[in-house]
């Protein structure tokens, strides 16, 4: 009886399945060409601890790694695999290509190749297959909240390492916000000695009134970030930062009060979930210190995209602010509402002018230069105008993408964001709107996981899967008949476990259970 065929997660554009299979064991030496070397190291990185195979190179072996810059069709990720009984070719066009394919390996091996501990006595056999892999989007990205509860950086690698799998290359960091500041500033200390530690947490929705009692804080050094994004290159991933403003920014004036709209008021960093009303000031120095804090980021994050938030910017404050009435005045403005996309298109420039793009959360576009690159979030409507505005779109809608909701309306789920059940279904489903033909470009999609309501590694893992492997399906194959999709993603499951992935539900009316003592291994 032949064994089962792997359920391939993404599902690659073209499959096809042959008899047979070819064994790796430790005598299999691999043929490496010119500029793939990362490729095998990777390789033996990610299957050694559970295989014990070295994958020795040679200049003649049976299974080869091949970059060929000839195969322009595939594009900068997309690869070929040709497994036969006594061979394996990938082929790329570029290293990253190779990369995607090493992950396409990894899933068609048995389940146990995913272990990082020995498994004696497997066979490690390859289906005989013959592929070529294409994705359908440039962006395909998880967004994690680490302001609201920090994740210590070897969490972070975790993460890149279950995106990498997936074929996601964007991690997308939000490192700052009201609630705490977790990027190290050189010339602003205080950011992270003040603003990286909040006194509570709230418990439950915004506005409950009660909290926690227990103090909060974390912050990374510039080492570690450096090495994450070294990490993370090595597996095809870029890390994307973000640094709210000139809104979500009340752990920022916590440390600087200067900075805000009142500058000989104390605050403190903010202990309550939701829009905090306190936003950065409009004053020259502020302008300064937000193109200080950029220069920090751009010297530690290669990611062409820096992501500067923008949205959800009361302007009660701006109102009352004599600094910001006379910038109004000087700027020929109207009112209050012109400042939001003032300040940003400073910041903006600041980016563009070092060759980096700037890329914001945005409803439609409206106030923002058409340079900056945009997360449409509330409506797929608001995808269309902000492409017609000539936007580049990432499509981060909060209906389907947004991995803070609950995922089922059992009540044995765990507390999330109120309001909406997005379902795996919904996320497979999600098919934003292309631009039209003159207008800007959709590069991608992306999932969020605000973490307001997910503190720990388990609740973190129990809501971003699977319906991160669910984002990641349609991101890279695009549409494929719901059944067929959601039997690749239950008996993806195993692999999850095999992971210490501990899940939510693949069907959203029979819960799972969820032990978020215990963290992720």
């Amino acid at each position: 009886m032949p064994a089962p065929r792997p359920a391939l997660v993404p599902a690659p554009t073209q499959l096809t399945y042959r008899p047979g299979h070819f064994t790796l064991n430790p005598d299999t030496m691999v043929r490496i060409t010119p500029g793939a070397e990362p490729a095998a190291t990777l390789l033996r990185t990610l299957i050694a601890p559970a295989t014990g195979l070295p994958l020795s190179p040679a200049t003649d072996g049976p299974f080869v790694l091949a970059l060929d810059p000839g195969l322009g069709g595939l594009g900068a990720e997309g690869y070929g695999l040709t497994i036969s009984s006594d061979a394996v070719l990938l082929r790329a066009a570029h290293l990253t290509g190779l990369l995607r394919g090493i992950q396409t390996i990894r899933q068609l091996l048995p389940v146990q190749a995913l272990a990082n501990r020995a498994r004696p006595g497997v066979p490690w056999r390859l289906p005989c297959v013959e592929i070529t892999d294409v994705p359908r989007h440039a962006w395909r990205g998880f967004m994690l909240d680490v302001a609201r509860h920090f994740q210590p950086v070897a969490f972070l690698r975790r993460y890149v390492d279950l995106l990498a799998l997936h074929k996601l290359n964007v991690l997308h960091l939000h490192l700052t916000d009201d609630q705490g500041w977790r990027l190290p500033v050189a010339d602003y200390p205080l950011l992270t000695e003040v603003g990286g530690r909040r006194a509570q947490s709230m418990v439950g929705p915004a506005g409950s009134g009660v909290f926690d009692g227990i103090p909060h804080e974390g912050t990374y050094t510039e080492r570690e970030l450096r090495d994450l994004v070294t990490y993370a290159g090595a597996r095809g991933v870029t890390i994307v930062p973000e640094v709210e403003m000139p809104g979500h920014t009340r752990a920022a004036l916590a440390a600087y009060p200067e900075l805000g709209t009142a500058p000989g008021r104390r605050l403190d960093v903010w202990t309550r979930w939701g829009v905090c009303d306190t936003v950065l000031g409009v004053h020259e120095p502020v302008l300064d210190f937000c193109r200080n804090v950029l220069d920090t980021v751009l010297d530690i994050f290669p990611s062409p995209y820096v992501h500067v938030g923008g949205d959800e910017c009361p302007t009660t404050e701006w109102v009352t602010s004599p600094a910001a009435q006379e910038r109004i005045k000087a700027e020929g403005f109207s009112g209050t509402g012109e400042l939001r996309g003032w300040f940003l298109g400073q910041v903006g420039d600041h980016l563009l002018g070092r060759g980096r793009i700037p890329t914001a959360w945005a409803e439609t576009g409206e106030g923002l230069p058409p340079e900056f690159t945009v997360m449409t979030w509330r409506d797929p409507e608001h995808t269309r105008i902000a492409l017609k505005r000539g936007h580049n779109v990432v499509s981060s809608q909060h209906s389907a993408a947004y991995l803070d909701y609950a995922q089922s309306a059992s009540p044995a789920e765990p507390p999330a964001q109120p309001g909406l059940v997005v379902d795996l279904r919904s996320v497979h489903d999600h098919d934003p709107p292309e631009g039209p033909a003159s207008g800007g470009e959709l590069i991608g999609v992306q999932a969020q996981l605000w973490t307001e309501f997910a503190p720990t590694a388990g609740h973190i893992d129990y809501l971003a899967f699977p319906r991160l492997a669910a984002l990641a399906d349609r991101a890279w194959r695009g549409a494929s008949p719901w059944p067929l999709a959601r039997a690749r993603l239950i008996a993806h499951g195993d692999r999850l476990a095999a992971l210490g992935v501990r899940h939510g539900p693949f069907d959203p009316y029979v819960p799972v259970p969820h032990r978020f003592g215990e963290e992720s291994t």
